[in-house]
C-alpha cells in the first residue's frame, strides 16, 4: 500500500533552518508529483510547495518563496523541503503528499511538527 513517512522536524529558533524529508513506498514514485502542506492550530491545511515528477518544475506559496526549496531523490523514493530563515508563522505539523502540483494530494504521511520559537 502507499506510505509516506516525514521525519526531520524539531525545534528551532528564529532564523534558523530544518530539512524535513519524506520517504515514499508503495507506488512508483518517479511517475508522480509530489508536494508539501502545513496545518497551523485553528488553521486549514496549506500548499507549501510542490515538485513535478523530474524535479524539473517547482512551485511554492508566497509565504514561503525564496526561504524554502522542495527537491527529490527518484533513486531514494525521498523529497525534501529545505527550510531556511524560519519565523514563528512557520509552526505548523507539515505533511507530505503524493501528489498536489496539478490537483490536491491524494495519499498523506502522518506529519512532522516544526516548531519555531526562541
Amino acid at each position: 500500500q502507499v506510505q509516506l513517512v516525514e521525519s526531520g522536524g524539531g525545534l528551532v529558533q528564529p532564523g534558523g533552518s530544518l530539512r524535513p524529508s519524506c520517504v515514499a513506498s508503495g507506488f512508483t514514485f518517479r511517475n508522480y508529483s509530489l508536494s508539501w502542506y502545513r496545518q497551523a492550530p485553528g488553521k486549514e491545511r496549506e500548499l507549501v510547495a510542490a515538485i513535478g515528477s523530474t524535479g524539473s518544475i517547482t512551485k511554492y506559496a508566497d509565504s514561503v518563496k525564496g526561504r524554502f526549496t522542495i527537491s527529490r531523490d527518484n533513486v531514494k523514493n525521498t523529497v525534501y523541503l529545505q527550510m531556511n530563515n524560519l519565523k514563528a508563522e512557520d509552526t505548523a505539523v507539515y505533511y507530505c503528499a503524493r501528489g498536489g502540483y496539478f490537483s490536491a494530494g491524494d495519499y498523506w504521511g502522518q506529519g512532522t511538527q516544526v516548531t519555531v520559537s526562541s
